[in-house]
């Protein structure tokens, strides 16, 4: 059995929170992210008082831990006010020790910004920012529902760069109508303003969102797969010879500069998840355990107010689970996985025959300090290769 105490195989890889703020201005069409608009407004200062209430439960659960990174996700987190974000930043500080140097980060969308408001965060204690680009050509904005247009996106992205010494960006490709030519230029174009950071995702179809009734109507066709992996290719090739590589399938970065809150999950370490809709994987005495919030933000507040927490769902994760789990995130990473930590968190180790097999194909291949990682022709069938690991 997998041990759970402070030996626990993923323990060193950090300890983070994650905050969702679920209100947007407007729901994209593409978007299955648990996010809701709320045109009469948001009571912020009721909903931080719940957040105090949840942090501190999620603490009583995780005495003693030091924070390393702390993410503010949505939803839009900007459309909140610096003194709401101050305030949750504060109560994180108050119910667990801070590293000195962790990492905090606030998603940001181009059309929800002003300096002014840019400033109010770094005061607050925010040293990094996500901004939700999406698109560089208006078109494509538009077809994505977005509420700014290229022009805002660049200066939003320049706001960022000026306000924060940590910035990142993220862009869709593989959208409706686009081909390699287009998003070389477009990726190039990017790069050529990104100081240190990009998030890179091909557009999936998500069931349940407009985008999926429209492509099941026929009434959008998005790049089929032998396009997909061309644009993919172009991605990588790009972004290498910029200096700035995949460290994750999805995104790029400058040696040193990956999101560290990014990292822990994909390095199965623990964290709260905190406000509605959000997932945490936490460390007990007796188990690692999953949580989930109630998703409705107001069925969530009415919960945190009678209850003191928003929790609906509480799991514990089998030896299988967290092997599993620790197998499909890491083989994200460029860096790959340490076999020997899934051995400890499975209770046997990975075989050694379907490994060798995967390192023939192509697929895999073995790292300095007997780490292994999927190689770049493996990258894109993940899926599978994690399939034939866990068989």
């Amino acid at each position: 059995m997998a041990s759970t105490g402070p030996d626990h195989p993923t323990r060193d890889a950090g300890f983070g929170i994650y905050l969702h703020w679920p209100f947007c201005a407007a729901k994209c069409p593409y978007c299955d992210f648990n996010s809701h608009v709320r045109h009469a407004g948001v009571d912020e200062p009721r909903f931080l008082a719940a957040f105090r209430a949840e942090i501190a439960h999620n603490a009583t659960r995780t005495p003693g831990r030091t924070v390393t990174s702390i993410f503010l996700g949505g939803g839009t987190p900007s459309l909140m006010q610096p003194a709401t974000v101050a305030g949750l930043l504060d109560a994180v500080a108050a119910h667990w020790t801070v590293a000195p140097d962790a990492e905090v980060t606030l998603e940001a969308n181009p059309s929800s910004v002003e300096a002014g408001r840019f400033h109010g965060y770094r005061a607050a204690g925010v040293n990094r920012v996500s901004l939700g680009v999406q698109a560089l050509d208006d078109a494509s904005l538009r077809t994505l529902g977005r509420l700014h247009d290229a022009a805002q996106a660049l200066e939003a992205i320049e706001l960022a760069q000026s306000a924060f010494a940590r910035t990142s960006f993220d862009l869709i490709y593989a959208r409706p109508g686009q081909t390699p030519a287009l998003w070389r230029a477009e990726l190039g174009a990017a790069l050529a303003r990104a100081a240190e950071h990009l998030s890179l995702y091909q557009l999936t179809i998500e069931p349940g969102t407009p985008f999926h009734g429209l492509a099941a109507a026929g009434k959008l066709v998005t790049p089929d797969d032998e396009v997909g992996r061309a644009l993919y290719d172009v991605t990588q090739d790009l972004c290498a010879k910029a200096g700035m590589p995949a460290y994750e399938i999805s995104n790029h970065a400058r040696p040193g500069a990956e999101s560290r809150h990014n990292l822990l999950y994909w390095r199965y370490g623990e964290y709260a998840g905190i406000g509605p809709g959000a997932h945490g994987r936490l460390v007990t005495p007796s188990a690692r355990i999953g949580t989930v919030t109630e998703r409705s933000p107001e069925a969530w507040l009415a919960r945190v107010e009678r209850a003191g927490h928003g929790v609906v769902e509480t799991e514990t994760l089998t030896a299988a689970d967290q092997a599993d789990e620790f197998l499909v995130m890491g083989l994200r990473l460029r860096e790959g996985i340490d076999p020997e930590r899934y051995a400890a968190l499975k209770g046997r180790a990975l075989n050694g025959n379907r490994i060798g097999m995967l390192i023939g194909d192509g697929l895999l291949e073995r790292l300095p300090g007997g780490r292994i990682a999927a190689t770049a022709r493996g990258a894109p069938v993940l899926n599978a290769l994690v399939a034939e690991l866990a068989a």
